[in-house]
Parts: structure tokens; sequence; C-alpha cells
């Protein structure tokens, strides 16, 4: 087993230099052929002005923001877009997934997951999104980590230095806090209702049931 030379972290607010080193992971992505909405070359400035966007939606506790350490400074990163339509809000995006090629075959991505996931238990979501390139290495991960593969879209994005590529979506479940959330979002207003409630709670929690209601549009 490899011992871990990085530590994890969350972030509630980014300063300078922490912009500058996270621009610096981000553009070493891009270099390295990741398909994270960015073409190479990419400037450190436009880079840097990501992520102070990113900042701002950190410090409005939006996002939820993870970051690596290692002897060199930041190694790696992983966003939860917290910020969803009002009828999801047992949900959140996963997003910007990078690890910096020198702290990579070390765990540093499943690690970030797993942090991601624990943090957005945290934060009360249970239902997690994201989409990656196809066949990637990173579709790769998701996939031993337990994600579940919704489709395929193809020719979604191109890649750093051009041509198309398709993405793969997937979602995770938390598990163990379905019915804590259809509860949440399906209150108590008296016994008609309660009986509407325990119905929801059964559908929801059964994947024969949900499969037999689904309307397709």
């Amino acid at each position: 087993m490899i011992t871990p030379t990085w530590s994890l972290r969350r972030l509630h607010a980014l300063d300078d230099a922490q912009i500058d080193e996270l621009a610096g992971v981000l553009i070493d992505c891009v270099e390295g052929g990741a398909s994270v909405s960015f073409m190479h070359p990419l400037s450190r400035d436009r880079a840097a002005a990501f992520w102070r966007r990113v900042a701002q939606g950190v410090a409005a506790e939006e996002r939820a923001l993870l970051v690596a350490d290692d002897a060199q400074g930041l190694c790696g990163t992983v966003q939860l877009v917290l910020d969803q339509p009002e009828n999801q809000p047992h949900r959140a995006d996963l997003s910007k997934m990078l690890v910096h090629r020198r702290a990579r075959r070390q765990g540093l991505g499943a690690a970030l997951m797993r942090g991601a996931e624990a943090t957005a238990r945290e934060c009360g979501k249970t239902l997690l999104v994201l989409d990656a390139v196809t066949g990637g290495e990173a579709a790769r991960l998701y996939e031993r980590l337990g994600w579940e593969r919704v489709g395929v879209i193809p020719g979604y994005a191109l890649l750093p230095r051009g041509g198309l590529c398709s993405t793969t979506v997937y979602y995770r479940n938390l598990g163990g806090q379905l019915e804590h959330t259809m509860a949440r979002l399906i209150p108590s207003q008296g016994p008609p209702d309660n009986r509407l409630q325990r119905t929801a709670l059964r559908v929801a929690a059964d994947p024969e049931r949900r499969a037999d209601n689904r309307e397709r549009e």
C-alpha cells in the first residue's frame, strides 16, 4: 500500500496564494489532456479568473471546495455545486475533480471523491451527479467507486487540443438517507397527506416501483 504524501481539507475561503496554486493545478490538467471546460494553452490569468469565480461561490456557501496539499503545495481539488433549483434541495453537482500529474497514482482521486461524498452528506445532500469523458481514467475511477452510469452524450465537448469527445453522465445515491429526504420534502399536513407521504416513501425506497411509476418525457 502506498503511503499518502498528501492531506485533504475543506476551504471556506480562498486567498490569492491559494487561487494561484489552484490555477497551476488546472493548467497542469489541461496540459495533460483533461477535458475540463478549457482549451490548451490555458493562460494563468484565465485560470486564476476561474478560481476567483469559484471563490465567490465558496464564500456565498453555494459551493463546497476540497483541496489536497503535498510537500509542494496544492495538488488536487474537487467541488460540490450546492446551489440548486428549489425543487432539488437534496442534490449537488460534483465538478472539477483535478489531480496534478505529480500526485497521480497515489489514490488521491479516490480520496477526493470519498471526501466529496462525506462533505455532501454533511451538507444534507443525498444525490450527486457528474459527467466525465467517456472511457477516460476519471470515468473508470467513478465506476470503481460505485457511481451509476446513466448514459453517453456523443460529441459533447472538445478535448484541450481539439477533437470532439463524448461524455458519460453518472449519479451517486448516498444511501441511508432517502426516507429522511422524502419525509422532509413531503411534510405531513394531516391524515390524508400522511397516507400520500407513506406511499411516496414506499415507492422511493423500492427500485422496482420507481421503474414502474416513472413517466417518460
